[in-house]
């Protein structure tokens, strides 16, 4: 079918990906169902074992269909289904992981009998392991090193470097801890005090979070895919960004919300959220002693002494 972009289509994304040319896409970023049990207005979040790997195996095959050889699969999931899924990939799709981000973010599920939960998974996917986009220096896609944030140090580099890849506990107070190729990255999820949250979906995508990958893994004019649209944020980002874009959504609310999204921004509009979430942090740049730390003590009254008392020092 001719490619009609720019808009959400409401309907099953794998009827609609198959009504679309091969080799036209050149990002698709899926947020898809969990199969956690999650309560949407029309999808059903659960499915037996089987039959929701089947249906990714459909799903993920027609966005690799629709995608150019060139181009980048980005696919975020939970614990439950994320090694299924990624050997899915690579097995059985043949795709090539470039990185397995882990996005940490504050404000996550609270958990009684163990660990709380405060990440997800993020594939990023390739169909060519020599062909495809990576905007290294693109100075968005970069973060400020700890020598920045917190040291002052002259010998940091002003760009900045690329983002991490394993545990953060408080980066900014390791400065050797996180080398430059490493992919755990930190932002804040959307909670419901947040400006940015639409307030009719209850998984939303931070703007920063897809805007680091669609800035790093796309270029202007490019056609971003979003198979599970859900609050629109990858559409209305990739508009943002000056990309070209394209998703489904099967709830008609959705849809019908995320088109008021797009018609109320523009190409160059800014992302909503933090740019640089750690810079909150105190600089120590200059460094602070523990006497300045201390109130300042109070002056002690000298007694005073009779002269005839007083005995010169030994030696004198």
């Amino acid at each position: 079918m001719p490619l009609r972009l720019d808009t959400v289509v409401c309907g099953d994304c794998i009827a609609g990906m198959r009504k679309l040319d091969a080799g036209i896409v050149d990002l698709a970023f899926a947020d898809p169902p969990f199969n956690i049990g999650y309560d949407y207005d029309v999808y059903h979040d659960k499915r037996e074992h089987e039959n929701y790997l089947a249906w990714s195996r459909d799903w993920t095959a027609e966005v690799i269909r629709v995608l150019r050889a060139d181009g980048a699969f980005w696919l975020a999931i939970g614990d439950e289904y994320a090694a299924e899924l990624k050997v899915m990939l690579q097995q059985e799709h043949g795709l090539t992981c470039r990185s397995w981000v882990v996005w940490y973010y504050t404000f996550g599920v609270n958990c009684k009998n163990k660990f709380s939960r405060s990440h997800a998974h993020l594939f990023y996917m390739v169909k060519d392991s020599e062909s495809f986009t990576f905007n290294a220096d693109d100075v968005h896609v970069r973060v400020p090193s700890a020598r920045q944030l917190v040291y002052g140090d002259k010998r940091a580099n002003p760009k900045g470097r690329l983002p991490d890849d394993t545990w953060i506990l408080r980066p900014q107070d390791l400065p050797e801890g996180f080398a430059a190729d490493e992919d755990t990255w930190y932002f804040p999820r959307v909670c419901g005090t947040f400006r940015e949250r639409a307030g009719w979906h209850g998984c939303q995508m931070p703007e920063q979070l897809l805007g680091r990958i669609i800035r790093a893994t796309s270029n202007e004019g490019d056609v971003v895919l979003d198979p599970f649209a859900g609050s629109g944020t990858t559409l209305a980002v990739a508009k943002k960004l000056g990309r070209r874009f394209l998703g489904f959504e099967l709830s008609k609310q959705y849809c019908a919300q995320t088109r008021k999204r797009l018609g109320g921004i523009s190409h160059g509009d800014p992302l909503d959220g933090a740019a640089e979430p750690l810079r909150s942090a105190p600089d120590t740049a200059g460094g602070v002693r523990l006497e300045d730390r201390r109130p300042p003590a109070k002056p002690q009254r000298r007694k005073r002494v009779p002269a005839e008392s007083q005995s010169p020092l030994p030696g004198f």
